[in-house]
Order: structure tokens, then sequence, then C-alpha cells
């Protein structure tokens, strides 16, 4: 299926991976955020500016049909808390988590699945500060991730050098 992401959080799910997001219609002074292909056994995860992690099972998203359904009725977000990102994809992707602070780590889809509306805490993160998120592409040999710094500074290493934090956390400093 193609999961259909728009910017005020209506989410749909479409069949096949053929279909062309830039074709679909939205409610008015509404669009696009997103479109991920993805199998209807895989979740919908949603990353909050707080840290938490909430996930839905595609196979509970809405067909096509229409506009979709918001995606606050699926979840239950904590006061104040805004949508920083989507991911959808099998439970063994894996993705690089950070917070804007330089603190990151890498963990998989799967990791981040819950069974509760309310979600789970995931990435610890100070005040103020934001979610980052990456994809890491399925079967790359020898990455390297990047990090640039605010005052210009560029650091490359390889992923490797990262762990594996399965119950999240704070992570190591990038």
């Amino acid at each position: 299926v193609t999961v259909i992401v728009s910017q005020k959080g209506w989410v749909r799910a479409l069949k096949g991976h053929e279909v062309d997001a830039s074709t679909q219609t939205f409610k008015a002074g509404d669009g696009l955020w997103g479109h991920f292909r993805c199998r209807s056994v895989d979740p919908l995860i949603v990353i909050g500016s707080n840290g938490r992690v909430y996930s839905v099972p595609v196979s509970v998203l809405p067909g096509g049909r229409g506009d979709g359904q918001p995606l606050t009725t699926l979840i239950e977000l904590e006061s104040g808390t805004q949508i920083a990102h989507y991911v959808a994809g099998t439970s063994t992707q894996r993705l690089v988590m950070a917070g804007s602070t330089g603190y990151g780590l890498v963990g998989q889809v799967g990791d981040l699945v819950g069974r509760q509306k309310a979600g789970k805490t995931f990435l610890a993160l100070d005040d103020g500060e934001a979610p980052l998120l990456a994809l890491v592409p399925a079967g790359a040999l020898a990455l390297q991730l990047g990090v640039l710094s605010a005052d210009g500074r560029l650091l490359s290493f390889p992923l490797d050098e990262l762990k594996h934090q399965p119950k999240g956390g704070k992570g190591l400093m990038l």
C-alpha cells in the first residue's frame, strides 16, 4: 500500500505502490506532507516534538476514497505536543534519531512500535529541543553519517560506530 499523509495530519492508505501522490486531492488549505510505500502489515510511526513515539497499524488506516482520517483520532498526543515526523516501513528498517542539541542513536522501526494510543517515550529530549530523523537505506554497505554543527563544522563517521539502542534514550554525542 501507499500511505498518504497531509500537512494537517490526515492519513489514508491506497492500494499499490504505483500511486502518484502529487495527484491526490486534499481538503481546502491542506496539501501533501509525504507518502510511504509499505505493506499493510507494517506500522505507521509518528514522532512527537516531545520525543514520544506513537504507532498505528497501516491496516487500520482508512482507504483511498475521501480525505482520510485525522491522525489525532488514532493516537493520543500529549497537550502542547506537535507531530514532528512520520515514518512507515518494515520492523527491521534502521533509522537515526537525534535531538537538535547533538545527541543521537540508531534504532529500528520495530523498536518504536507500542500498543498504547498514548505512545511511549523513546528519544530523551531537553526542553526546547527538536527531534531529527534520518532513514538508513536498506542493504547499504559502509554507510557514513555526516553531522553539521551550528558553527559550520562537519563530522563524518561510520554509522556502525553508533550502537543500536532498542529501548531509546538520549544516545551519544554526535
